[in-house]
This record gives C-alpha cells, structure tokens and sequence, in this order.
C-alpha cells in the first residue's frame, strides 16, 4: 500500500518506521533526499513523501499496521487503514496531510473539500450551544438515588438510611425503608446472627405500588437530617431521620472521635503496616466499646389528606436478613407494655412509641379522621443497649433532640466560610457537601489526626486531595491538617505513603497537598514540625527514580516511577503517577524554602528533572500514538496513558482486553494524560494540551464527562485556565445531575450503583465550585472564571467571605442590576504584604451576552468579560455599566 505525506508551506525532514508491516521503499516529490528510511526536504517549502507498506495488516481489530513520521519538530503516527482519499488526515498544527498516493488534487483542494463538509468537534459544538444548566442536563442524563449515610463527625459508628427501591441487598433492590448501623465502610454484626451483619427493616403504608410515591430532602436544604415523604393515595407519611447521642447533648464538645487506626480497621481496602496493626489491636476495645451509643431517632407522621377517614398503615422497625418477604427468623421480643423491642431484657435494639405511648404491635392499622394524624417515634441504638438505658432513652423528647441535632450542624457549618449563590441547588450542595465530608473525617477529638475517607474506603492520598483541598479553601484549615497528619503518621519508615489497596501514587499526592495546606496558611512552624517527614518522602521519590534508571527502559519510561495509579493492575511507568510526584517534589521545594535552603535546592533541581522527562515522554508518545479524527474534518494526536504505549490503550494497538469498572475508557479517560494538566507538568494553554483536551473529549467523554467514574478526570480545571467557560459549565452539570442523588446530595462513585457517599467524587465536585467562584492561575488571582450567565440576572447576587486562596482570605461580593444595566463587584483580599496577586481578574458574564460599556475600575477586556487590575492593592469597588 502506498500513501502520500504532504507537508504545506514548510519543510520537513525525520524518518519513517512501521509498526506490524515493512516499509519497502520512499520516495520524494519535490527537492528532497532520501537515504533508507530518511527522508530530508530542508529546500523544500511543499514536500511530498510516498511511503510504500508491505505485509501491511488492515484488519479490524488489534495489531495492525502503524506508520511513524518521525518528523524532527512535529512527529506523529498513523493507522495505516485509517487512509483514505475520501477522509484525509489533516493535522492543520503540523501542517501535514496524508492520502492515498494516487489522490492527485493539490493540498489547498484537499482541505477545501474537508472544510466544506465538516461539522464542530465534540468541544467546538459545546461551545456553539447555549450555556448547560442542572434542569436541561437532568433532563437527558441518569438519575441515580442513593442511600443517606447520617452520623455525628469523627465517630465510625454511623448509620446508612435506604428506602424502597434504593436500598440493595444482595444485589437486589429491597422491599423495605432499612436502617443499617455501620462502622464506616463495614456493617455492625451482632452475636445474635452468629456474628453477621444486622439491619431493621420497616414499612410506612400499604405495600409497594404502581407509584413510587417518595420523596427525600435535607433538612434547611442540605443539614445531615434526612426528610421523606412517603405517598400513598390519601395518606402522607412524613418521615424526619437524625442521629444524636444516647445520653449527652450533641455538641461539639461531647464527640469524643475514633482513632485513625480503628477508622482505617473498618474501612475497605485498608492497608496498614504490621506495628501499625498491633496498635490497632490495642485501641480497637476502647474505641468501640463505649458507654454512650450514637442513636438512630426517627418520628413517622401518617397524615389522612382525605375528605373521609382513611386507615394508615406500618410495620416497625425489625431486624432484617437477605430473604425479600416479611418473616425473618430472626428471634426477638415485642414488649407492648414499654415498646422496646429486644434480643434479650438487656439487648434492646429498638424503643417505639405511637402519639406518646408505646406502640400496641409491631404492624399496625390506624383509621385516621380527615386532616387526623398518627405520630411513630422509633429510637434504634448503634448496637443494643441494656433496659435500664433503653428506659432512659426512652424518656428524650423528639423534638428537643432534633433541634439539638440541627444546632450541632450548624454551629459545624458556621466555623468556616460563607457563600451565597442564586441558585438554590448548587448554594445547598456546597452545604451539604461540607457536612458529608466532615461527617466521615474520622479521628480523635480535639486536635488528632483524621482520616479522611472516600466512601466506605480509607483515606488515599490521591484521592483524599480534593476533600483536604476544599476543607483548606472553605476556612477549615484545622481539619485540613489534621488530615494531612493521618498520611505522616501512617508514613512507613523508609518515606513510602501506602493506605489503600495497594495503590503507589499516594507519596506525591501528600506532597501535593502539604504545600497546598502551605499556600493558603503560610505555617512555617508546622512545615518545621514535620520536616523529616517531608524529607523522608522526598528521598524515597528520588530512590525510586534512580532505581528506574536502566538501559532497557530507554523510551519506555526511564527515570519515570513505576506502579499501579488504581484498582486495576497496571504496573506501568503512567503519566499520572509521576505528575504527581513532580507536583509532591516542587511544591516539598516550596515550602523548605525559609525551613530548608538546601533540601528545597535540591527538591526543586529534581522536581526539574522529573518534569523534563514526563514531557520527553509526552512527546514520545504524542509521536507514537494514532492521530485521531475530530468532527471538523481534522486529525490531531493522541497518546497512551503511560510511558511504554503506543496509543491511547483502548484503541487496541496492542491485543489485550481493557474493560473494566463498566468502560473501556477507564485507563485513558480517568487516570490518564488529562491529569499532568492539573498536575502542572503541561501548561493547558501549550499545544500538547490541546491534544491532550481534543483527543480525549473526542474519543472518551459523552457531553464533555467522563465514563464510569467521571470525577477522576480533572480536565474542566484546563478549560478554565484556557477561558473556556461552556466546556467547564457542560461537564458540570452533566456530571452533577447523572452521578449525585438529586434530592440527598450524596454522590456515588460510579455509574452502576458502586460506592455510595463517595465523598471524593463529592470533593471534586466541590472544587469544581470553588473553581467556578475563583481559581489561581500563576501570579493571577482570577475571580467568577466559570460562573453560569444566569446568576447574574437582574436583582440576583453572588458573595463568598472567609474562603482561602493563595493570595489571601477573599471577601467577594457580586450585585447584579441589569434591569438598570448596571453590575457592582466587591473584592477584598485580606492578605501578609507581598502576596497580593501581581493581577486580579474579575470575570463578569453579563446575562444577554452584552459587553460593558464602562468600568469604574481597571481594564475591561471584551473577549473575556474581565475587569482586570494590574495594581491591585488588596480592596475594590468597581461598577460596570451596559
């Protein structure tokens, strides 16, 4: 087979090799020199190279034939039975097409005739639309509800609410509301089922129905106190979920916490070294078994609706197995007489009352007059509690307790910042958000280290990032630390930093996270205090790097570090591990450069070196890999998701099987290239993002989202730094819509029902607002850089106090007045002299799309909607004018 490679108005000049064929011979059109498989067209402004292949595969499937252009400033690869005359390769960055040698029309015939009849790439049609909103995206994505963990902070023993038809048991969608006590990931056993695991099941209403009938909230919009309502025709079962103490107050104060060796016990995928277990081991009695259980409290409302009386109907609560019907086998006691049910006089799981007295029996049927209520309270303890407890438990009034409960959250909510957006569902997500994670950092009050975990997992240090992040952005600077110290305090003795199923990349990530704990709270004291800690991690980075230092790995990842990033076993030298320790590197340089001259010296020098080789690596591979066709008629590159590829994986140039987790995508959509954008090693502005962004929204997204696990790509950060707003707001409320539960807030991690309240997917989707409200882009503090048009309509407003950047504590404030066609910014930067941004860029995205007329301050910059002050002082006002 023979093609033509031709380049347009420039010269070119490099090699041809084949991949699964032979080249069996060039040739030049044009004042060019071949010399074997040399090609040299230095005097020639529109060379033309024919490259003939033999023993050439074509097939479908894997390993078949791929042509390399070794071209010296732009190289790239090829398959061969990607060429067509009818669909050239164009890649307008290189200016090179390829068709078949016996195309004879001119280069300028050939793109005329693509432009023509081409459309918009993935990311080109989103930008041509009109913004995405959550109500135009929920409409066309997934709606996944998921089970409501509540809890009191820090304290394994949680509990997880599910209803009909959310909760699974055994892989099945349940029959009953069920309440499952929990430590962390792992459910309560009892010795009453042989050590298995318990559940009380119950049942508002007549049964299951041709209408689901139910509907869940957050108390005040986004509280971790669960509302529900059940429907059934004429009769409302209002239903209010909350967890308080036994017998104290809940308040800050009487938490006492769970210490992170016990919290990582009961998380899945946990990883601890052998002292480390030993410790547990001796802490585990005293940490569980305490005098005070956390308590379930539930009030059931039956409401008649009707003109006539109606009966209401419900089963308590009752400990529940995996068989779908009724009767459980399981053998307790009803005490009509108190309403305790119990295991034993000394085992009460359950107290119930029924309009203050103990409920009759354990199913129940009420005629209830119009507007007539029927009021259940059910108190289920952690685990079973002793009579005389029970008694006394049995005494607390439901509504004191709740507004105590309602107290306790937002006194949690008050100690950091405050934001205030128009739009309901986002300004309650970002509140519920902050609860979840605060829910589940596990670890001993006042000041222990948390462990910060992700869903029923333990802390990663990857992904434990974006929760420490937002904590360190919404004010929350303590808790932030504290889980950074769960990372140095498990630290193995040799530097390594491994928490979680065998991961590798958790070292860097840690690095990252401690110099962006530094940037936002400058505390040289606790770098001082950590400092070997931070060495020790440093060296180990550079070990590894050296031990990867072999002949054998030339081109294949030499010098890079080698490990599995994620669940599957992939011991590869992949780009998003060594972004990461590059990051962990530079950022060690960073904060040891008033505590440690010489180590931040040497850190920063290797830190230099590792990124020199990622992007030696980078554009190995860009050379390497496929190019791909975009919806415009053009081709651009793409590449493997580690340093020994040939290709994105998934496009099978090599033969191997690559589905896992529901896609084929998952090695190169959400632990691949995207993420050395994130990770500083590629600037999203440089050619080699553009790739990086083209390919993999062409080939791996759907609506600019990711497959699976969507929120392991961190790409919508690139299209903010690159002022592409509507790519960043499509992602957004595309993956928000299809993956969190729409009424609860919580968020899974995949889209097949695995992992419920993910908190890291939750993390980055609060990044993401933090991002959209404000994002540090070198010495350039830019504010509202992704924010919806429709916030600022008229009469709407959006402000944020107390949160950190880098530059300072921001006070934001945002008046729109577009009937009057006026909009009033507010900014203060509370910020140490000298770390003001050099630039404050403040996005204004008028509503109708019109641009300002008039700024009162700086300079308005069309193109981006910017006001952008170049001498800004700390505070100021500016009034733009329509």
């Amino acid at each position: 087979m023979r093609v033509a490679v031709r380049w347009i108005d420039r010269s070119a000049k490099g090699k041809v090799s084949i991949l699964h064929g032979s080249l069996s011979g060039l040739d030049a059109r044009g004042n060019g020199r071949i010399d074997d498989k040399r090609f040299d067209f230095e005097d020639c402004s529109n060379p033309v190279l024919i490259v003939e292949i033999e023993e050439e595969v074509l097939t479908a499937g894997a390993c078949v034939t791929v042509v390399t252009i070794d071209e010296v400033t732009s190289p790239f690869s090829f398959f061969l039975r990607d060429i067509h005359s009818d669909y050239p390769i164009f890649i307008e960055e290189y200016g090179v097409i390829v068709t078949d040698a016996e195309d004879d029309r001119s280069s300028a015939e050939i793109v005329g005739a693509l432009s023509s009849r081409a459309g918009l790439s993935r990311l080109e049609k989103i930008t041509s639309l009109p913004e995405q909103s959550f109500e135009s995206a929920a409409s066309e994505t997934r709606d996944l509800q998921c089970v409501t963990w509540l809890g009191l902070s820090r304290d394994v023993r949680i509990f997880e609410v599910g209803f009909r038809g959310i909760t699974f048991k055994d892989s099945q969608r349940s029959v009953w509301d069920t309440i499952r006590p929990k430590f962390h990931g792992l459910p309560a056993t009892l010795p009453e089922l042989d050590g298995g695991p318990i559940w009380y099941d119950f049942f508002p209403g007549r049964g299951l129905g041709c209408e689901q009938g139910l509907y869940r909230s957050l108390v005040d919009g986004h509280l971790p106190i669960l509302k529900a309502v059940h429907t059934d025709d004429d009769v409302v079962y209002d239903m209010s979920l909350f967890v308080t103490l036994e017998k104290s107050e809940l308040q800050i104060g009487n938490i006492e916490g769970t210490h992170i060796l016990v919290a990582d016990a009961y998380s899945l995928g946990s990883m601890q070294t052998p002292e480390q277990q030993k410790k547990k081991d001796e802490l585990l009695p005293g940490e569980i078994d305490r005098d005070e259980e956390p308590v379930m409290y539930i009030s059931v409302t039956a409401i008649n609706m009707a003109v006539v009386p109606r009966y209401s109907w419900l089963k308590l609560p009752s400990p529940g197995t995996d068989k779908p019907h009724a009767e459980t086998g399981i053998r307790y006691k009803y005490d009509s007489s108190t309403g305790f049910a119990s295991f034993s006089p000394d085992r009460v799981f359950l107290v119930a009352s029924l309009n203050g007295e103990p409920v009759p029996q354990t199913e129940m049927s009420v005629l209830l007059k119009p507007g007539g209520q029927a009021e259940y309270i059910f108190k289920i303890p952690h685990r079973p509690i002793t009579g005389e407890r029970a008694v006394a438990l049995a005494s607390t009034n439901f509504l004191e307790k709740l507004d105590e409960c309602r107290s306790f959250w937002r006194s949690k909510l008050s100690r950091g910042a405050d934001i205030s957006l128009p739009e309901d569902r986002i300004d309650n997500m970002i509140r519920a958000g902050v609860s979840h994670l605060d829910l589940i950092c596990y670890g001993r009050e006042p000041d222990g280290a948390i462990a910060a975990t992700i869903g029923v997992y333990s802390p990663i240090g990857s992904e434990s990032s974006p929760i420490i992040q937002f904590l360190d952005s919404m004010g929350r600077t303590d808790l932030a630390r504290r889980a950074i110290m769960y990372f140095i305090e498990k630290q193995h003795d040799d530097g390594f930093m491994q928490n979680f199923g065998g991961y590798m990349l958790e070292t860097g990530a840690v690095l990252w996270n401690i110099g962006e704990h530094f940037r936002y709270t400058r505390d040289v004291s606790w770098i001082a205090s950590i400092r070997d800690s931070i060495v020790s991690a440093c060296e180990y980075l550079i070990s590894w790097r050296e031990r990867n230092k072999r002949e054998e790995l030339l081109h294949k990842g030499y010098a890079m570090i080698d490990g599995k990033v994620a669940d599957p076993e992939d011991p590869y030298h992949s780009y998003m591990l060594n972004g990461f320790a590059y990051l962990g590197l530079a950022r060690a340089a960073e904060v040891f450069e008033d505590v440690d001259p010489d180590a931040s010296a040497r850190y920063a020098a290797e830190a230099q070196s590792l990124k020199d080789t990622i992007r030696r690596a980078v554009a190995e591979s860009l050379g390497q890999s496929p190019v791909i066709p975009l919806g415009n008629g053009r081709w651009i590159p793409s590449m493997s998701p580690w340093a020994e590829g040939r290709g994105p994986v998934s496009l099978h140039v090599e033969d191997r099987s690559w589905f896992t987790h529901g896609t084929v995508t998952a090695r190169d959509a959400i632990v691949g290239s995207t993420y050395l954008l994130l990770q500083e090693v590629i600037d999203p502005k440089e050619i080699f993002a553009d790739f990086i962004l083209g390919s993999t929204s062409e080939l791996f997204f759907l609506r600019n989202v990711a497959f699976s696990q969507p929120y392991y790509s961190p790409h919508p950060h690139a299209h903010l730094v690159r002022d592409e707003v509507k790519p960043f707001i499509e992602e957004f409320y595309t993956n928000v819509s299809s993956i969190a539960d729409r009424e609860t807030y919580t968020f899974w991690e995949h889209y097949h029902h695995a992992s419920p309240h993910k908190t890291h997917e939750e993390g980055w989707f609060l990044m993401r607002c933090r991002w959209m409200l404000y994002l540090e882009v070198e010495n350039e503090l830019r504010l509202l850089p992704g924010v919806p048009r429709r916030w600022l309509e008229g009469g709407k407003s959006i402000s944020f106090s107390g949160m950190k950047s880098y530059f300072g504590t921001l006070d934001v404030k945002i008046e729109s007045s577009v009937d009057a066609r006026l909009i009033n910014a507010g900014v203060r930067v509370d910020s140490e002299p000298g770390r003001l941004p050099k630039r404050l860029r403040v996005r204004i995205p008028h509503p109708l799309t019109l641009r300002a007329t008039q700024v009162s301050s700086g300079v308005y910059d069309a193109g981006t909607e910017s006001v952008i002050l170049d001498d800004f002082t700390g505070a100021v006002d500016i009034e733009l004018r329509y």
